[in-house]
């Protein structure tokens, strides 16, 4: 029965780039040690946030290559693997190198729509060809289709490699029923920042995180506290991070936590087509937040 490594702080990761275009390793290099000197748990690596829709296959190759030297099993590696065509995601499971991968985190099909018997069986496949444990990600807000809390029950009951769900549905309800039903070898994991606190106090594991690119001592610290029941304490850093979340996510992601690296002097603020960075209300907004916090 394969186990969920994936508890805890969580990063997804970015892909820094250079003002020509092309991707910053130094930049990658130092974000990387920075993250793991601030006690995160996991790195999400070539996700969403990674701006992955945009790297070439040689890029994504050699990030996948780099990012397991770099960082030499310190903490599990995470790497999405999904995909709107199951054929597609299966034939990479089944040709790619997963050497020095913990899992894989896979989106709902997006675009096409399935229906729920549909996710139940792209999943089903990707779970039959996959060598490594297998994470969903439900994000209706980007793929166009929800996941119903029945739909992942009857997957986390039907495969043992199934270990977690990243929910970022916004929907409290639904996260709440699959945290209450779900088998023991399960879990919730949030992939929302702003209801990281809540979920973990219904009994979610821990957090894929964007803000955690940006302070992850600080984030992972709020994360600890809840999954020890230190309610109180945690919920005083969450409310220190409220008006960031927003602004983190007003012009899309990763723009707002870039905008915030480059404030902080960590990476050069590019994105790659269609993203473009930050307005510069919103700038000026993050700018001041992190002269407030001290960076």
């Amino acid at each position: 029965m394969a186990e969920n490594r994936f508890r805890g702080l969580g990063i997804a990761l970015i892909t820094p780039f250079k003002s020509n275009g092309s991707i910053d390793i130094e930049s990658l290099d130092r974000l990387v040690e920075y993250q793991l000197k601030g006690g995160v748990d996991f790195l999400c690596i070539m996700g969403t946030t990674a701006e992955t829709p945009t790297l070439t296959g040689e890029e994504k190759k050699m990030l996948k290559e780099h990012l397991v030297e770099r960082v030499a099993g310190r903490v599990p590696l995470l790497m999405g693997c999904g995909g709107n065509s199951t054929a597609s995601v299966v034939n990479d499971l089944r040709t790619m190198d997963w050497s020095g991968i913990d899992g894989i985190l896979s989106v709902c099909p997006y675009y096409n729509k399935p229906s729920q018997e549909g996710l139940y069986q792209h999943y089903k496949a990707i779970s039959q060809a996959s060598p490594i444990p297998v994470v969903l990600y439900n994000v209706p807000g980007r793929t166009g289709v929800n996941m119903t809390a029945e739909t992942t029950l009857r997957l986390a009951r039907d495969f043992d490699n199934i270990v977690a769900i990243k929910e970022a549905s916004g929907n409290i309800t639904q996260m709440d029923d699959i945290i209450k039903n779900k088998p023991k070898n399960f879990d919730v994991i949030s992939g929302d920042d702003g209801i990281t606190f809540p979920l973990i106090t219904l009994g979610a594991v821990g957090v894929i995180s964007v803000i955690g690119n940006a302070l992850p001592a600080e984030f992972s610290r709020m994360v600890r506290l809840a999954l020890r029941g230190e309610y109180g304490s945690a919920l005083q850093i969450h409310h220190k991070f409220t008006e960031l979340f927003k602004l983190l996510f007003v012009d899309g992601n990763p723009a707002g936590v870039k905008a915030m690296l480059s404030e902080m002097g960590m990476i050069e603020n590019q994105l790659r087509l269609p993203l473009v960075p930050t307005r510069l209300k919103t700038m000026e907004q993050i700018s001041t937040i992190v002269k407030e916090l001290g960076y």
